[in-house]
């Protein structure tokens, strides 16, 4: 009796401490997380939460999921799951600077009229025709607004990212400066060799429509100071004062992007006396990044089909770069398809440095490279290929480079304005091994309509540049914030599960949407019969008719939703016994375990004891 009375009064106990146990560990320890899946899905980056610390004034976020609307679509709450978790992160580190609304907007609710507002998108998935909502919006205290219209399962490897996107332009609002420093006509101009007037650029035209873009010469010695983003474009003969400012402006936390080129043959004037290279060897030589000026990489992969007086010939020079050449773990190439560009030089990671070096672009490897005076100079496409050997080797067209470096100036050139110089900085910047991509024809085709010209892209040339603009107008933080893992796995016996219920429930799913189908037909037929004045006439049965054929069309639509239901209805089932399994069983099989080496180890010490 007193052995059955104390083992009440321990179980009594331990379940008093469980509960004292929890309710330390929600005061305590709320804020704590250990994230153990494989690629951090669930904790955010370093870039992340400087976004978040930077934060001077609150931020509401209202994420808003059609939570009713969706049951039955397993793969998308899923997601959704794992959105309103990582937001929940963000919340959870900023210190009460982010305030996060959760929002279910139900057909025909003011909730729908709000996302309506903010511009979200409503997908309608399935032939039920549900309006879906999954996305976010977001507001600071000075009543600015950004959105995120639909959160893509496809592209989750970039949630974070977007998120932090969002957050950060509303914590700094001003509109991004650009500063293109070329002497290229890309603002257009006359054109020497035709005398005609030749339009601006359009990357640089539909640059001008997003950002504050101001465009100079080569002949100016400082970059404005206002400068958010730098744009080189084919850099050639600099004044030293220039390159001071260029390299001083980088390593002071500027954002540049560079487009060099060993032959720039875009230019009617330039190609005249052979090839028409950039140079930046100055700024290269102190980053410790070697640019090939003086050989084109030829791509026989890659290159493009033109056509000529004999034909169609493939030319090695003008390549196109696939997905399968464009890194699709960057925010600023992924998305994309294809960038057209011609005579493209290639780039030499540093080595004995810290900086960080990550390809954007890269050739196939069946390339080969030519002296840039000899490509410069020949003006049949066939003649490229006819001495063409395969070197079987990838070259880098497009880099990231970031971390420090040293300053390529030890003092002040001469007739440079007095300053400070800083010997080493952080970079941030993006070099392009082709300028040539920029101009309109490798990426749009004009066409007039009514007198007025219109733009067809047909690449991705001006996205690149728009995406690498928006990506480097950010803070260092969000630029650090690349492509992260996805949090779902393939799960063998939930895909062969699905298979199954689309065997058993695909023809019943086929019949209701063929009577659905027949019974739009018929409401069309009767509603068709309208009179002179416009107005619908029916008789007595025919009314009646319509009435039924009304209330067929919604039974028939709840049917199909009750058919989409059951295809999960197995991988619900599944998930709850997971749930089971993992909640209860799993601890109380690890009690009882406890317990057994627990009475084994008082049996074993009682034995001690009486040996």
């Amino acid at each position: 009796m007193l052995k059955r009375l104390s083992t009440s009064i321990a179980g009594i106990l331990l379940l008093l401490v469980f509960f004292v146990l929890v309710m330390l560990n929600n005061q305590l320890l709320g804020s704590v997380r250990l994230d153990l899946t494989e690629n951090q899905v669930y904790s955010l980056s370093e870039g992340s939460k400087q976004v978040l610390k930077e934060l001077d004034e609150p931020v509401h976020l209202y994420f808003f999921f059609s939570d009713k609307a969706s049951k039955g679509m397993t793969s998308l709450r899923n997601y959704a799951n794992r959105v309103e978790s990582l937001l929940e992160e963000y919340r959870s580190a900023s210190g009460g600077k982010i305030v996060l609304h959760k929002v279910d907007p139900e057909p025909f609710s003011e909730a729908e009229d709000e996302a309506n507002r903010f511009g979200l998108t409503a997908a309608t998935l399935g032939s039920a025709g549900d309006a879906i909502y999954l996305g976010l919006a977001a507001r600071n205290a000075f009543d600015d607004e950004k959105v995120i219209g639909f959160f893509d399962p496809q592209q989750e490897s970039f949630l974070e990212y977007e998120i932090s996107k969002l957050i950060y332009q509303l914590s700094d609002p001003k509109d991004v400066k650009v500063t293109v420093i070329t002497d290229l006509q890309v603002q257009g101009g006359q054109n020497p060799m035709t005398g005609r007037f030749d339009p601006a650029w359009t990357s640089i035209t539909q640059l001008q429509q997003l950002y504050d873009v101001q465009v100079l010469g080569s002949d100016i010695s400082q970059v404005p100071e206002d400068t958010d983003v730098l744009l080189l474009v084919h850099p050639k003969a600099f004044s030293d004062a220039l390159l001071l400012s260029i390299d001083q402006y980088a390593l002071g936390g500027g954002k540049l992007m560079a487009f060099v080129d060993p032959h720039h043959e875009s230019d009617p004037m330039g190609a005249m006396g052979g090839a028409n290279s950039s140079s930046l060897d100055k700024l290269f030589t102190a980053w410790g990044v070697q640019f090939d000026a003086g050989n084109v990489v030829l791509d026989a992969a890659t290159g493009l089909d033109i056509r000529t007086q004999s034909g169609v010939t493939r030319h090695m020079g003008f390549l196109g770069l696939g997905r399968e050449q464009l890194d699709s773990k960057d925010v600023v190439t992924s998305g994309l398809e294809l960038l057209n560009g011609a005579s493209f030089g290639h780039f030499t990671p540093p080595t004995g440095t810290s900086l960080k070096w990550h390809p954007l672009l890269t050739s196939s490897r069946s390339t080969s490279l030519m002296d840039n005076m000899t490509y410069a100079m020949t003006r049949d496409a066939k003649q490229l290929s006819s001495g063409f050997v395969d070197a079987n080797q990838s070259y880098v067209l497009a880099a990231r480079l970031s971390g420090r470096a040293n300053s390529a100036f030890d003092a002040l050139p001469e007739g440079s304005e007095p300053q400070e110089l800083l010997a080493s900085g952080e970079l941030n910047v993006i070099l392009v091994g082709d300028t040539d991509l920029l101009t309109d024809r490798f990426w749009v085709s004009q066409s007039n309509f009514f007198g007025q010209t219109i733009f067809t892209p047909f690449a991705n040339n001006g996205d690149f540049l728009t995406n690498a603009v928006e990506n480097l107008g950010g803070s260092n933080a969000l630029i650090s914030i690349r492509s992260r893992g996805t949090f779902s796995r393939p799960f063998e016996v939930v895909q062969a599960l699905t298979v199954k219920a689309e065997q058993a429930f695909r023809d019943q799913e086929q019949l209701l949407q063929q009577q659905l189908d027949e019974t739009e037909q018929a409401l069309a037929q009767l509603q068709g019969q309208r009179s002179d004045s416009g107005a619908l006439v029916l008789d007595a049965q025919q009314q009646e008719a319509l009435e039924d054929f009304m209330q067929k069309k919604i039974e028939i639509r709840k049917a199909l939703r009750e058919v989409r239901h059951q295809l999960d209805k197995d991988i619900e089932r599944l998930g709850s016994w997971l749930k089971l399994i993992n909640i209860a069983v799993m601890p109380i099989l690890l009690v009882l375990l406890l317990g057994l080496l627990a009475r084994l180890m008082r049996k074993k010490a009682g034995e001690v004891k009486h040996g």
